[in-house]
């Protein structure tokens, strides 16, 4: 499926426009901050929007499957055009943060996250403290880049 990938921010539109029988209203996506979900798109369809690509990110694959990755939290949607234009599909996009084994913690104004499972180990999130946040983060670069292959 030669399908052509488009990302915009949507302004307000709305699907009431449009004939009930032109879309196929697909259920809502819940999806976690750095995880992702596939989706099947409906058949014919050449063009895939997102409302805000900050909060979900999407590729089209190949044979009309779609890939939806949590960015921020928030929600957005994405819309399925056919190669006319038409409209085959909307759909809710949610990002919510991850819940299993995260542990928040408080320290005044100050918040650091913890991946509890079993033994707590820093683990960044959206919201935490800019301190912690670049220091973790800064250690996890660096770790990353000792392990990438010698170019």
């Amino acid at each position: 499926m030669p399908a052509a990938v488009s990302l915009a921010v949507l302004g307000i539109w709305s699907a009431s426009m449009l004939p009930a029988a032109a879309t196929e209203r697909l259920d809502s996506v819940a999806v976690v901050v750095d995880h992702a979900k596939v989706i099947k798109l409906p058949e014919k369809t050449q063009t895939v929007i997102v409302g805000n690509p900050m909060i979900a990110d999407i590729t089209v694959q190949k044979n009309g499957i779609l890939i939806v990755t949590g960015k921020s939290f928030g929600v957005t949607n994405f819309i399925a055009l056919d190669a006319s234009g038409s409209m085959l599909a909307e759909s809710r996009v949610t990002v919510r943060a991850a819940t299993e084994a995260v542990v928040t913690v408080q320290r005044g104004m100050d918040r650091e996250s913890y991946s509890c499972a079993p033994q707590c180990q820093p683990a960044i999130q959206l919201g935490d403290s800019a301190k912690f946040f670049g220091d973790v983060g800064g250690q996890a670069s660096s770790r990353n880049q000792m392990s990438a292959p010698a170019r």
